[in-house]
């Protein structure tokens, strides 16, 4: 029983990382998305 305990814990802590990791991914893309310069954001050029 405490193996599997173990196994839940380390697999929950594993899941949080994963979380925080793609919350930090998605909010520095947000944030190099706001900050670029008006003539590269994102916009196919001519």
């Amino acid at each position: 029983m405490k193996k599997l305990l173990g196994l839940a814990a380390v697999a929950g802590a594993i899941f949080l990382v994963v979380r925080r990791s793609r919350s930090a991914k998605a909010e520095a893309d947000l944030w190099r998305e706001a900050t670029a310069p008006a003539a590269n954001n994102g916009a196919a050029a001519k």
